[in-house]
């Protein structure tokens, strides 16, 4: 069972990971001068090594010091301490052992007397040990925890239905791990559930129609790697297609969102965690409805259509508000009939036809066409300035 991260089980951690940094700073000090010492730069009477050295810091290197010295002294300029978040110091620190304190005086000696040691022992040829903050390794690992929680199945019991945001905080509220880690993730007890599940989920979302997802010049490039979707299922089916053309790849700009991008990329791989249909909210909701990116694509449909029926039957939504949800099945329906057509006995039917007459059937009952679905677009969001007042 893994144990649950708390407060000061991660400032342990903290502690932890800091003294191994050191070490490793100052076993990369003796690799350094070992290699030195075989490659015939230092004299094979000469000891600049040390057995067991103790923990240094970032800036306590030979080199580091003598760089700190010279700054000192106006002989040189750099950014190097400051870049990488140390100190500079000129005295060798006094709390460690005397032997070492001895071996790093003659490093230092070396340095400034020998001009190929004096060469090799500068900013440019040594390690940086650049490292992502410990805050931001902490809040990345306490968020991948969260998103990793919302999408277990108990978040998301059968049968599959879309839901909403809020519903899924609901869920976390009755989760006491979730709520434990989360608190430690927000920095405050008294933090949100409501707004911190909407935030997750919506930067780990991609929307389910491809005019949400695209710019212009991303949707002509979509249109372009539909076609030879078509000809790839085609030519699977024994057409004789030809030579299919390779679809260009997408660029940021193709992209309404930089998330869309992140989570997508030039090949628009589906990495999301979640499927967002933004417009479809519930009137007493009012957050965003979404679905589990897990799903295959039967899935998707069956809890789409079944949100479409409830939006239709039970919300008395228009054809307008109902349109954009059955243009999201008719996105389906091509990789329905391609995984999802052989006979189903539970249903006595190929759902992937099944589907595509559904759809048929409700574009007709709302008085819509194929190509009325194919051209919807969101309303445009339209904003009114407000005049320059005057004194």
């Amino acid at each position: 069972m893994t144990t649950l991260p708390t407060r000061a089980s991660l400032d342990a951690a903290r502690v932890r990971a800091d003294s191994i940094r050191r070490q490793q700073i100052a076993w990369q000090e003796e690799l350094d001068w070992r290699c030195y010492r075989l490659y015939g730069l230092l004299a094979a009477d000469t000891d600049y090594e040390y057995p067991n050295p103790p923990e240094i810091n970032l800036g306590e290197r030979a080199f580091e010091i003598v760089l700190a010295r010279r700054i000192a002294a106006g002989e040189e300029e750099t950014t190097w301490f400051t870049r990488h978040g140390s100190t500079p110091i000129t005295a060798i620190p006094d709390h460690w052992p005397a032997g070492y304190r001895q071996v790093v005086e003659a490093r230092i000696a070396l340095i400034e007397s020998d001009k190929y040691i004096g060469l090799i022992e500068r900013p440019e040829y040594k390690r940086r040990w650049a490292a992502t903050p410990w805050v931001e390794q902490e809040q990345t690992a306490l968020k991948g925890w969260l998103l990793d929680r919302l999408e277990t199945p108990s978040y998301w019991p059968d049968p599959v239905a879309l839901t909403s945001t809020s519903r899924l905080a609901d869920r976390a509220r009755r989760d006491p791990e979730f709520m434990q880690v989360a608190e430690i993730y927000a920095g405050r007890p008294d933090f949100d559930p409501s707004a911190l599940v909407a935030a997750l989920v919506a930067a780990e979302s991609v929307p389910f129609l491809p005019v949400l997802r695209y710019t212009e010049p991303g949707l002509r490039k979509r249109e372009q790697w539909e076609s030879t979707w078509d000809l790839q299922r085609r030519e699977d089916a024994g057409e004789q297609v030809g030579e299919i053309p390779v679809p260009p790849k997408y660029k940021s700009t193709d992209f309404v969102k930089p998330d869309c991008w992140r989570l997508r990329g030039g090949l628009d791989v589906p990495k999301e965690r979640w499927v967002s249909y933004p417009g479809a909210e519930r009137g007493a909701d009012g957050s965003l409805v979404i679905a589990w990116a897990g799903w295959n694509h039967l899935q998707q449909a069956t809890a789409l259509a079944a949100y479409y029926l409830d939006m239709k039957e039970g919300e008395g939504w228009e054809p307008a508000r109902l349109q954009p949800l059955l243009a999201g099945l008719l996105e389906l329906i091509p990789w329905l009939k391609q995984w999802h057509n052989d006979y189903d006995a539970e249903h006595a039917t190929r759902m992937g036809d099944y589907f595509a007459g559904f759809l048929a059937d409700e574009a007709r009952s709302l008085g819509l066409t194929r190509d009325d679905l194919r051209a919807w677009k969101p309303a445009a969001i339209t904003t009114r300035r407000g005049r320059r007042k005057t004194g």
